[in-house]
C-alpha cells in the first residue's frame, strides 16, 4: 500500500509539473474547462439515458458528498484434511481434520465517498474492532451500475476446531500413549494472518422503470415503485497468507500450506424491487444467485525446520524448540499448486432504505452479503462477507 501511494505522489507530481507552466502561459485553463464540461454533460446523460422520466428523475445538483459509517465482518473458514495423519505427524495418529476459522470482529469504519452522478470515490477508517480498511469505486448509471470494494483486515486469534487422535503421554517404558482429542476455541498466533479481499461487481437493469443508482449511490431519483429483471456478474480476488517462520507450527497443521489465493468469475440473473411508499421513501430489494465458472486457486507449500524434527522423528526437540527458532523455507516439491475447482454456486443479495427531503439531502441505510466456496486438494474453504452502510449525505 506505501509503494501504491508513493507511485500515485509522483504520478500526481508529474502531471502538476506539465501543467502549471501551460497554465502561466496562457490559453490552457479555458480548454481544461471546456473538456471537464463535455465529459459533465456526458455523465448527466448517461444518468437518465432511455429511463422513463415519470418514474426516474436526475437530480438538479451533480455533486454528492456523503458520510459514512459501515460495520464490516468477513470470515474465512478452512477444512484441512490430511489422512493418515501419523506418516507426517508422528504425534498423531489416524486421520486429522483441521478447520481454522479465520473470522474478524464485527468491525466499524467510518469514511468519506465522493463523485459526480453516481461516479465517484470513497475511503474509511477502522475505528472500533479488528484493523482493516475499505477503499469503494463506483460508477452508476440509471439502469446500471460497477462497483469495486477493497477490504483488507488482519487476525492473529483465528477460531480452530482440531479432532483426531493425539499423543496424550508416555507409559513407563518410554512408548507413546495416544487418546481421542477435540478442540474448539482459539490460537494465538506471534504473526497474525493476513487476508484482503477485492469485489468487482456490475449489474444492467432491463426494465427503464427501475433504476439501480437510486437504492445504492443515490445519483437519481425514483419517484414511483418499480421492479426489474437483471443480470449481474462479479470478480472476487481474496489471498490469505500466514507464511511467516513464526507459523510454521500452523503450516505443519495446514497439510504444509502456508498461502492460499483465489480468483473467481461469476454471473447470474436476478431481481430487484423499488419500493416508495411516499415521496422522499425509497425501499430497495435485490438478489441475485449466481454460478462461478472461472474457480481459480493457487496454493504455496512450505517445509520447515519444524517438519525436519517430525521427519527425524526428534520428539523432544519438536516439543522444546522456541517460537522464535522456527524457520519455513519453500517446499522442495510442488511449491506452488495451482488448480481449478468445478463450477459451483455463489449469491449476492443487498436490502437498501434510502429517505431524502428538499432535494438535496439524504440519508441512507444499506446491506450486502456475498458467499463464495472453493476445494483445493485436501482443503476447502468458504467466504462469507457482509457489511452495513449508514450514510448522511449533501447534493452541491
Amino acid at each position: 500500500m506505501d509503494e501504491l501511494k508513493k507511485r500515485y505522489g509522483i504520478a500526481l507530481l508529474l502531471s502538476l509539473c506539465m501543467v502549471l507552466p501551460c497554465v502561466a502561459g496562457g490559453g490552457v485553463i479555458p480548454a481544461v474547462a471546456g473538456f471537464i464540461g463535455k465529459v459533465g454533460t456526458f455523465i448527466d446523460s448517461m444518468s437518465v439515458k432511455g429511463l422513463d422520466p415519470r418514474y426516474i428523475e436526475a437530480p438538479k445538483h451533480p455533486w454528492q458528498v456523503i458520510l459514512r459509517g459501515n460495520v464490516n465482518q468477513s470470515s474465512l473458514s478452512m477444512n484441512s484434511s490430511i489422512p493418515h495423519a501419523e506418516e507426517s505427524l508422528p504425534f498423531m495418529r489416524d486421520d486429522l481434520t483441521w478447520e481454522p476459522r479465520i473470522k474478524t470482529n464485527p468491525a466499524t469504519y467510518l469514511g468519506v465517498w465522493a463523485g459526480y452522478r453516481g461516479y465517484g470515490l470513497g475511503y474509511s477508517w477502522n475505528v472500533g474492532g479488528d484493523k482493516g480498511r475499505i477503499l469503494t469505486l463506483g460508477a452508476t448509471g440509471g439502469s446500471y451500475g460497477v462497483n469495486l470494494r477493497i477490504h483488507w483486515f488482519d487476525n492473529d486469534e483465528p477460531q480452530v476446531r482440531m479432532k483426531g487422535m493425539a499423543l496424550m503421554e508416555f507409559d513407563e517404558a518410554g512408548n507413546p500413549v495416544f487418546a481421542p482429542m477435540e478442540y474448539n476455541g482459539t490460537i494465538e498466533l506471534s504473526s497474525p494472518i493476513k487476508t484482503r479481499v477485492l469485489f468487482l461487481d456490475g449489474y444492467y437493469l432491463f426494465n427503464k422503470k427501475c433504476s439501480y443508482a437510486a437504492a445504492y449511490d443515490q445519483s437519481v431519483i425514483q419517484k414511483r415503485s418499480s421492479g426489474s429483471l437483471m443480470v449481474g456478474g462479479m470478480y472476487t480476488h481474496s489471498s490469505t497468507e500466514y507464511d511467516e517462520n513464526i507459523n510454521a507450527d500452523l503450516i505443519l497443521l495446514m497439510g504444509d500450506i502456508g498461502a492460499i489465493r483465489s480468483d473467481q468469475i461469476s454471473v447470474g440473473v436476478g431481481y430487484i424491487y423499488n419500493w416508495v411508499p411516499a415521496k422522499g421513501l425509497l425501499i430497495s430489494a435485490m438478489a441475485i444467485p449466481m454460478l462461478t465458472f472461472y474457480n481459480h486457486h493457487k496454493i504455496w507449500r512450505y517445509d520447515s525446520n519444524l517438519k525436519d524434527l517430525v521427519d527425524q522423528g526428534g520428539w523432544e526437540e519438536f516439543f522444546e524448540m522456541p517460537d522464535e527458532d522456527y524457520r519455513i523455507r519453500e517446499a522442495e516439491k510442488d511449491h506452488i499448486v495451482s488448480k481449478n475447482s468445478n463450477i459451483k454456486l455463489s449469491y449476492d443479495a443487498r436490502l437498501s432504505v434510502t429517505y431524502e427531503w428538499n432535494s438535496r439531502m439524504f440519508i441512507n441505510a444499506y446491506g450486502q452479503f456475498n458467499s463464495f466456496g472453493f476445494k483445493l486438494d485436501n482443503i476447502s474453504g468458504r467466504l462469507n462477507d457482509w457489511y452495513v452502510n449508514a450514510s448522511l449525505g449533501v447534493r452541491l
